[in-house]
């Protein structure tokens, strides 16, 4: 690629705007790994200055995939049938393996499960998989089980018909009632495990949480949220940005201690409502609440 307009005037940034099938933080992943060149050098420098005349050559590795082990691991099944089941996840359980992580996934319950047909449904790394909660977030997740429900799922999730409702428990009280966070996510600046807000002309994504309060419990409220988009951590980076982050969060919370033993952040997907890929029908799943969560609403209501 030779540089006509070095607008924006940073290697990453520039790539981001001109490769659009690659999200920046993908892009910077391929800098980091030495697969983007600067007039004919090696550049694993991503705040690289670009310049008019400048040629690029970013070189896209062909995906590896992963050897995928079916693992007889039990699932709390809310609702299944030929083409889509929806499983009430576990705190702990990574929804897909990944480098570091290769066994002991949803993925791999699913295919004991569901057995080879579920092999290439949506992409080989990630068989089944429409969306995704986090490691410790609990809750409803639907798994497609055809290429039919694999599409019509994601395009329900783009097209915001799918509703995903979440309880989570925060610290502080908020001032209303309800409320809308609208405030574009991406990588933290200086901290890649993390996401933060980002203004949209430097790289965020459009993010929007609407919630509203269940009950007040002194210096902690139960909150209901409902995702507009699906942005990574979204919940949990917004309640922090709005100064009341989710309860016994590693990643973005206080650390204060609550009296409970929590395995992660008191977030869960509560409930899940989608268009049946094949009927057109409204499903309807409720995952209830796990032990340590109810545990912990038993002991901020009582302080």
């Amino acid at each position: 690629m030779i540089v006509e307009n070095a607008d924006p005037e940073r290697l990453d940034r520039w790539l981001t705007a001109n490769v659009k099938e690659l999200s920046r933080n993908r892009i910077q992943k391929l800098i980091d790994w030495e697969y983007v060149t600067l007039n004919g050098q090696l550049c694993t420098n991503k705040k690289a200055a670009v310049q008019v005349g400048d040629r690029i050559h970013l070189t896209i590795p062909a995906a590896k995939p992963l050897e995928l082990a079916p693992e007889a691991i039990p699932l709390d099944i809310l609702y299944e049938d030929e083409h889509v089941m929806i499983i009430n996840k576990p705190a702990g359980l990574v929804v897909h393996p990944a480098p570091g992580n290769m066994s002991g996934t949803l993925v791999n319950a699913v295919l004991a499960h569901c057995g080879e047909q579920l092999l290439g449904i949506g992409g080989v790394q990630r068989p089944g998989i429409v969306h995704r909660l986090d490691k410790n977030t609990t809750g409803a997740i639907v798994i497609a089980k055809t290429d039919l429900a694999h599409s019509h799922l994601q395009a329900q999730m783009k097209a915001k018909t799918a509703r995903r409702e979440y309880l989570g428990v925060i610290y502080g009280a908020p001032k209303g009632e309800s409320g809308t966070i609208d405030a574009p996510l991406g990588r933290h600046p200086t901290d890649r495990k993390k996401n933060a807000v980002i203004p949209l002309e430097k790289g965020g994504r459009q993010a929007v949480t609407h919630w509203r309060v269940e009950e007040r419990l002194g210096n902690f409220s139960l909150l209901r949220f409902r995702l507009e988009t699906g942005r990574t951590h979204q919940i949990r980076v917004h309640s922090t940005y709005i100064g009341h982050p989710i309860v016994g969060d590693p990643t973005y919370g206080s650390g204060r201690d609550v009296g409970v033993n929590l395995p992660g952040q008191a977030l869960h997907a509560e409930r899940l409502e989608l268009v049946h890929p094949a009927s057109g029908d409204r499903v309807l799943a409720v995952a209830p609440l796990p032990e340590h969560f109810t545990k912990l609403l038993a002991v901020l209501r009582h302080r």
